[in-house]
């Protein structure tokens, strides 16, 4: 059975924002082109295949992708 959290309303403490994971994501994102998050690569390869891109293109992505996930 999963825990409960005890929290105050209004108080909350993210160890990821804190030590700047997130915003360092963000700026890897911005400055590849390639979204970190699932939906957001997904949207990406579903635009670039529906506007008759190139496998190639989709395959790429996914390859950049999993070199920055394994790093």
């Amino acid at each position: 059975m999963a825990r409960k959290r005890s929290s105050i309303p209004g108080l909350s403490f993210s160890w990821k924002r804190a030590l700047g994971v997130t915003r360092a994501k963000q700026r890897l994102a911005r400055k590849t082109g390639i979204p970190l998050t699932r939906s957001g690569m997904y949207r990406k390869i579903g635009r670039s295949v529906s506007r008759g891109g190139c496998l190639i293109y989709v395959i790429l992505i996914l390859g950049l992708l999993t070199i920055f996930v394994i790093k």
